[in-house]
């Protein structure tokens, strides 16, 4: 685990991202979760901020928070990104009273161009199913969904489906939904959608970096 969270170069990174690849698993949800955690990140020039929120689920009652700070060790470098905020929403996600049944991270699945984003990097550690919701695109083809809350459009890479543009409010800019592990890409949608609550970003998610920005101010 300690490895697999802190490698000592680029070259370690690049080793751990194709070991944990070969324990990806898009397969459908076996049971609807009754817990769900929505994760986000947030920087100083120093630290990495993480929030966990758990909810119940689908009524997304807010029963619990967490946050973790850890300092930055790992460089900036795009592709490369798990490394450098998963161990502190790692060890957030290990102060969790109750193990969730489902992650919802606020980044890529495998919408990612090896296909191992900050939700599938967390799902395959933590053997727990996870999806990407991102806010901004990073890799992959599509075609603009309509502007109707609800419209989307698959998201391809080199001909692979690695997820969908979402349009989670009428007239915003939509979100990028991917699944992470041991969830399968209609399961990953559904789940999203079942969780917008009038904004563009995920109830869930909207909560957890409210959290990650009340840290942050705290920090300065």
């Amino acid at each position: 685990m300690e490895r697999w969270l802190y490698p000592g170069s680029i070259e370690e990174a690049r080793r751990v991202q194709v070991e944990l690849l070969k324990k990806l698993r898009l397969v459908p949800l076996e049971a609807p979760p009754r817990h769900l955690a929505a994760v986000d990140a947030a920087f100083t020039d120093e630290l990495v901020l993480a929030a966990v929120c758990l909810f119940s689920f689908p009524g997304l009652e807010l029963l619990e928070e967490q946050t973790a700070v850890e300092p930055l060790k790992f460089p900036y470098i795009p592709g490369f990104l798990s490394f450098r905020e998963g161990p502190a929403i790692y060890q957030a996600l290990l102060k969790l009273r109750h193990k969730p049944d489902l992650l919802l991270i606020d980044g890529q699945g495998i919408a990612h161009p090896r296909r191992l984003g900050i939700a599938t990097f967390l799902g395959i550690i933590l053997n727990t199913p996870s999806i990407g919701c991102a806010k901004s695109h990073l890799i992959g083809e599509f075609r603009m969904p309509a502007r109707k809350q609800g419209c989307c459009c698959q998201l391809k890479h080199k001909g692979e489906l690695v997820g969908h543009v979402l349009r989670s409010r009428a007239g915003v800019r939509p979100i990028f939904v991917s699944p992470g592990h041991l969830v399968n890409h209609r399961d990953a949608l559904n789940l999203v959608r079942q969780c917008l609550r009038g904004f563009r970003v995920p109830e869930p998610l909207r909560l957890a970096h409210q959290l990650t920005q009340k840290l942050k101010q705290a920090q300065t």
